[in-house]
């Protein structure tokens, strides 16, 4: 218990300590980064309170932008510190000193690591978010720093795009008071295994999370009870509707990318010519065509049979034979050798490939990619992965599980075709460029116009717009989905799960009630609010969660609630749940009330 008080205590010593300092009582927190997850976080934090009133935020970017995308220095209402190097002496600018909170958001894990080592030094037993890739590297940063959440926003989001890609809901599962839950579709589930309905999606333009009537939603937090959930269903019919693979198409795209184009022409153009002269020859020596073109073939490969006492003309063609021969015999050669280096270099890059239909093609091979690549195969997904790069971070992983990687750029058609897109059943466009993303998505719909396809944008706002203008079917961005989970690390708040139903990022919370909040004394019915806030449980100190209490019942100080939320919805639940505010203090020189003197 010692121990668990003791960040407690550290927050209360730099709160007082921030206090005696500048005369600031607002919470304090720092964001460095410099993408678009540093400005959905700071958008997610000032969500979540009256910033002006109690919440101070401090953003460190460096000097200049380094990605087109927003990464929050123009947010109204932020203090910005610019600076190329995140240490002591930059966390000192940014008031790291007494600071509530310290996010260290950019892509390099080595430099994260350094910056967490740096504040400490500034501030000790500080409450730390540190985004990062590598597992092993994030396990030691929670050994040296004991308050502090080490995420990955490529996890968070990977299973949002796989299930996207096999359309259905993003797979998540979490444990909570006994039991152990899952979203799926209602379709996928047993009525008696429904906890709530999450969300309506029959509109894909227009869904209604946590509707009113939750017979509505087709969407559901299901108790897991042996059965699969919904997206390892959905890999089950999407196996089972693959059709098997042609090997005769993939010969005869073989064959045709078995020699250069100039090459094929030269060959055909010296065969016409020949047939021509087997046709003059033929008429010239009164015989059959099928004479005709056995004395051609064996006159232009070997040039033997000369015969002085032929006529003229026989003789000449036979001259202009054996010429053509003496061309044709090296352009041969030259077919054979330059259609072997062009097999091999084509296996070797994947663009021979044999021709597939109900398989997902992944595009990019980074964080993101590589994630989705991998999931999907875990659910017997074939998968064919593209890359510009034939050694991106997922190549050695893609070679290790068998999916064929083609490299190329992926807003051409030639390495579409080379990946089957006309066929696949879905493509998930992944890059870390929204420019190739978006065209590499236009020229797979131009080319199979039924193909789900899933695109990644780092803009949420670009996202949605593109969307509704292209038709296509799914847009998202990592950086939307993985902010709320951030913010809510940084605030130090039990979130238990995150849930993302199209661009929908719903929040499932434990939240204590604090004796005299507006929550204390109140049904447990005012807890709910459609299409914000639904109740899951409830549960009195120190005893079990009951997960269908009845609606009457009074709340009480020291109640848990276990709730999923939007955010703007949970902050207002948070609030209320909350210890009421002290009084502002009175103006010096205001006399005290007999009553209070008493």
């Amino acid at each position: 218990m010692r121990h668990m008080a003791e960040p407690l205590l550290d927050r209360a010593r730099r709160a007082s300590r921030r206090f005696r300092a500048n005369g600031d009582a607002r919470a304090h927190y720092v964001i460095c980064g410099h993408d678009a997850l540093a400005y959905w976080v700071v958008k997610a934090l000032l969500a979540t309170e009256l910033p002006t009133a109690r919440m101070r935020i401090t953003l460190v970017v460096p000097e200049r932008r380094r990605t087109d995308s927003p990464d929050g220095r123009d947010i109204e209402g932020v203090e910005v510190i610019r600076a190329d190097r995140l240490d002591e002496v930059t966390f000192r600018r940014a008031g790291l000193v007494g600071a509530d909170g310290l996010a260290l958001l950019h892509q390099d894990d080595v430099g994260n690591m350094h910056a967490a080592l740096c504040a400490q030094e500034v501030e000790p037993g500080l409450r730390l978010v540190v985004r990062m890739f590598n597992t092993g590297l994030a396990n030691g940063v929670r050994q040296i720093f004991p308050d502090s959440a080490v995420l990955s926003d490529a996890s968070m989001a990977a299973p949002a795009f796989v299930a996207a890609a096999l359309g259905e809901i993003a797979p998540t599962h979490f444990r909570h008071g006994g039991r152990t839950l899952y979203v799926a579709r209602r379709d996928d589930v047993r009525g008696q295994a429904v906890v709530c309905g999450v969300a309506d999606t029959g509109d894909p333009q227009e869904v209604r999370v946590l509707p009113a009537d939750e017979r509505a939603a087709d969407v559901v937090l299901a108790e897991a009870t042996g059965a699969p959930p919904g997206t390892e269903v959905a890999a089950r019919r999407l196996r089972r509707a693959r059709r098997r693979r042609r090997p005769v198409m993939m010969l005869v795209r073989a064959v045709r990318s078995f020699a250069t184009r100039k090459i094929g022409i030269a060959v055909l153009v010296l065969l016409a010519v020949i047939v021509l002269l087997g046709g003059l020859y033929a008429g010239t020596a009164h015989v059959g065509w099928g004479e005709a073109l056995y004395l051609t073939l064996v006159t232009t490969l070997s040039g033997q049979d000369p015969d002085g006492t032929k006529p003229v003309g026989e003789q000449v063609l036979q001259v202009v034979l054996n010429l053509a021969g003496l061309a044709l015999i090296p352009l041969i050669t030259a077919v054979v050798v330059d259609g072997i280096v062009n097999a091999r270099l084509a296996l070797h890059s994947g663009k021979i490939l044999p021709e597939r239909s109900g398989h997902v093609v992944v595009v990019g091979l980074g964080n993101i990619g590589m994630r989705v690549m991998a999931q999907l195969n875990d659910f017997g997904v074939e998968v064919v992965a593209i890359d510009k790069n034939p050694e991106a971070r997922g190549a050695g992983l893609a070679r290790r599980l068998g999916v064929p990687l083609v490299v190329g750029d992926a807003a051409t058609e030639e390495t579409l075709r080379a990946a089957s897109v006309g066929t696949c059943q879905a493509l998930v466009v992944v890059s870390t460029d929204d420019g190739a993303n978006l065209r590499a998505a236009l020229t797979a719909r131009a080319l199979n116009d039924e193909v789900q396809v899933v695109l990644r944008l780092f803009d949420g706002h670009f996202a949605e717009r593109i969307q509704r203008a292209f038709g296509i079917g799914v847009s998202r961005s990592v950086s939307y989905l993985a902010a709320p989970s951030f913010a809510a690390a940084l605030l130090d708040r039990a979130v238990i799960a995150t849930i993302s139903v199209g661009r929908h990022a719903l929040l499932v919370t434990d939240v204590s009630v604090a004796a005299g909040s507006a929550l204390d004394g109140r049904p447990l019915a005012a807890v709910g609010r459609v299409g914000s806030i639904r109740l899951l449980a409830h549960a009195r100190s120190g005893q079990r969660y009951d997960w269908d209490p009845d609606r009457r019942l009074v709340i009480v100080a020291g109640d848990r609630l276990t709730v999923v939320a939007r955010r703007a919805g949970l902050n207002a639940l948070l609030r209320e749940a909350g210890p009421p505010e002290p009084p502002p203090p009175a103006p010096a020189g205001t006399p005290i009330p007999r009553e209070a003197e008493e």
